[in-house]
Parts: C-alpha cells; structure tokens; sequence
C-alpha cells in the first residue's frame, strides 16, 4: 500500500496550528499593552502622585520616629506598645490609597476629555486600535496599574518606616526586638493587597462613571460629573424627604472596607492577626460588588460608543 506523498504527520500539524495561534493571540494583546504604555507616558502623576506623598509622608515622620524609642521606653504595656509601632504602618497606607483614589479619579476625568480637548485624538483614531482597545487601556489604569503601583510604594515606605524605626532605636540603645516582634510585616502586606484589589473593585462604577462624563462633555468636566449625583440627592430630599441615594453614594466611596474587613471603632488601632480581619466571603457575596461591576461594564460600553461619534473640542 502506497503512502501519499503529500501526507503530513498529526504532530506537525498541531505545531503549524499552535503556531498560528499564538502571534493571533499576541497581535490581540499588543494594542492594549502599548495603549497602556501610551498612558503612562503621557501621565507622569499615575506614579508620581504617590511617590511625593509617600516623600512628604516621611519626612514628616522622622521627627516621631525619634521619639519613638524613648516612648516604648515608658511604655510598660504591650497592647499599647503594639498599637503605637503599627500605627505609622497604618496611616501610610491609608494616605496613599485616599491619594491613589484621587489621582485615579482626575486621571479619568481627563483620559477621554483631554484629548479632544488638544485634538490629539485625530492623531489617536488614524492609529490601527480600535475605541474598545483604548477606552479598556485608560480603564486598566485605575483598576490594575495604579493599584499595583500604590502597593509597591506602600511596601517601599514601610520598609523605610521599620528601618528607621529599627535604626532610632539602636542608636538609643534599646533593644529592636520589641518593634520586631510586634510587626507582622508579610501578614499586613497580605492584608494591604487585599485592601487595595478589593477597593479597586469596590471604585470601578466611580471610574467608569467619571471616563463616561469625561468622553461626552465640552468643558466643565469637574462640575458636570459632580453635579448630577448631587443634584438626584438634593431632588429626593426635597420631595420625598429621604435619603436613600446619597447613602447609596457614601456606601459606594467608603463600604469596601466594611465588607472586605471587621470593621473597627472610630480611632481603634487593631491588635488582632491582619489575617484574621480580612472577610473575602462577605465582600465577593456582596450584591453591591456585583451590581457595581455590571454597571461599570455598561458606562464602558457607553463611553466606548461615544468616543466613536464625539469630535474634538
């Protein structure tokens, strides 16, 4: 029995098929990846914002980082020596995720508005990538790239904040096993990058909110994306006497933590394992987080449309 002569081994074509795929797959990504490098090029504040703050956060410490020696000197409790050393570690993170929530919300004021604004989106919409591609990469800035760059700075100031710490208190001679012992640093980074992908989580209808007004408006961007919540909160007063949106908008900017972790008492400083204060199950089984995500899927899609029909300012 004769073989054909243009027969092809099954392993050869399953090579020549996967290979086919895979520079689909890549040429798919490669728009997005450059568009989220495009911005980071052209906004210099998504890492620059939390670097000065972070400087500006330290060098505001130092002076009670010296004391801090001498206070755990007279302090005989170990509740309250626990509580004061993490203390600096706290506040720095929530520092600099109150400013990565405020330079994600002005970045995506600006995305879509400011480049009609200097008619650079001419130049944007005669590149090969489509409006989906872009409107997903300035999105990607808030949700993933900000955050990552926020814990890494996090992470950076608290390694300086224990070596100074540990430095202060050798130079008074005292002993640094008493700030090794009551720093769990790995379990408070554990429980710092849940807090920051489940914030961005939490903020994702705020940025896509803010990246629609900011694809529609002429000027005004600010006023025009504040002003509409205010208003429907201001109206329901009015008339029905209630206040039901307005809490809906406080709980949207404050409720991932009460969802995520146990809430603590107004100037509580917790003194319990990090880990055991993370409540991922009650966060994920949120029908807040979940009707969030819809509807930023849907002010996307909306300033993905506009993008498409909106001209330069």
């Amino acid at each position: 029995m004769n073989t054909p002569l243009n027969a092809v081994p099954e392993s050869s074509i399953d090579t020549i098929e996967a290979s086919e795929i895979a520079p689909a797959a890549v040429a798919a990504t490669r728009p997005l990846y450059w568009s989220i490098r495009r911005e980071l090029w052209e906004n210099s504040s998504i890492y620059l914002a939390p670097l000065i703050v972070a400087v500006f956060y330290l060098l505001g410490l130092l002076i009670s980082v010296i004391r801090i020696p001498k206070t755990l000197a007279a302090l005989a409790d170990p509740v309250n020596q626990r509580a004061m050393i993490q203390t600096p570690y706290h506040v720095a993170a929530f520092v600099l995720l109150l400013t990565a929530f405020f330079t994600g919300a002005f970045y995506c004021l600006d995305a879509l508005y400011g480049e009609r604004r200097d008619r650079s989106v001419l130049f944007w919409k005669s590149l090969p990538v489509s409006d989906l591609t872009t409107v997903l990469a300035k999105a990607c800035i808030p949700l993933a790239i900000l955050p990552l760059i926020t814990f890494v700075v996090i992470l950076a100031t608290q390694i300086v904040i224990f070596l100074l710490s540990t430095g202060f208190a050798l130079g008074n001679g005292l002993s640094a096993a008493a700030l090794w012992a009551q720093l769990p640093l790995w379990k408070m980074w554990i429980s710092l990058l849940c807090a920051i992908v489940t914030s961005a989580l939490w903020y994702a209808p705020i940025y896509g909110w803010l990246l629609l007004v900011s694809s529609y408006v002429r000027r005004g961007v600010f006023l025009s994306a504040v002003l509409p919540p205010f208003a429907i909160g201001v109206v329901e007063k009015i008339a029905f006497n209630t206040h039901y949106f307005s809490d809906m908008i406080a709980f949207r900017l404050t409720g991932w933590y009460s969802q995520a972790f146990v809430p603590l008492a107004p100037g509580a400083v917790s003194t319990a394992d990090p880990l055991t204060q993370i409540t991922l199950g009650r966060f994920l089984g949120s029908p807040e987080l979940w009707i969030g995500l819809v509807v930023t899927v849907i002010f996307l899609a909306i300033a993905v449309q506009l993008r498409r029909s909106r001209e330069p300012i």
